[in-house]
């Protein structure tokens, strides 16, 4: 995993949007994409509307 502050792309956006609806953990999500899981716990924190996460 790279070192540093990383922005998450619109394609691992739309990822992590596909793998958290078929029931995937923050973790195994944060695996699969090889960041750290925190950074995808902040992203599906931050981006959750009322129809679940947005990207």
């Amino acid at each position: 995993m790279p070192k540093g502050y990383h922005h998450l792309t619109y394609d691992q956006r739309c990822q992590i949007y596909i793998l958290q609806a078929r029931g995937d953990t923050a973790s195994s999500i944060a695996t699969i994409l090889k960041v750290h899981h925190s950074t995808i716990s902040r992203e599906l924190k931050r981006n959750k509307g009322q129809r679940g996460y947005r990207h």
